[in-house]
């Protein structure tokens, strides 16, 4: 993926966080138990979090000459809200319980991006 495509996509999953914050608000809430609930909305909150991570690791790769491991961090940004927060969503709509054996998967993802964001920075040289 170019910088470019990240950019677009951390915008789209920023957009399609936000309207799927409004279907639970709005559609889900009187569907769903107050506990399915609450797990819809960590998938929509950390869904947020990450595509403006994905942005902001976008940026970062556009920043510095396309440096490989700002691309990795975007792929593993990506991944987690596929595998976190989508599995939560089909935890909560459905309420089938094998979907939070998934969760952890898009965590370590999750993690796995943040790590690579400091390793991409500390290696960056310091400018004077």
């Amino acid at each position: 993926m170019t910088a470019r495509q990240i950019l677009a996509l951390g915008a789209v999953l920023a957009g399609i966080a936000v309207a799927l914050g409004a279907f639970g608000a709005h559609l889900l809430r009187p569907r769903l138990s107050e506990k399915m609930m609450e797990v819809f909305e960590t998938g929509v909150r950390y869904h947020m979090f990450h595509a403006l991570a994905l942005l902001f690791s976008g940026w970062a790769y556009a920043q510095y000459e396309e440096s490989t491991i700002f691309r990795k961090a975007s792929w593993a940004f990506f991944g987690g809200i596929v595998f976190f927060s989508g599995s939560l969503y089909m935890l909560s709509l459905s309420d089938t319980r094998w979907f939070g054996a998934i969760t952890p998967i898009g965590g370590v993802l999750f993690l796995t991006g943040w790590l690579c964001l400091a390793i991409g920075f500390l290696r960056r040289p310091q400018s004077s």
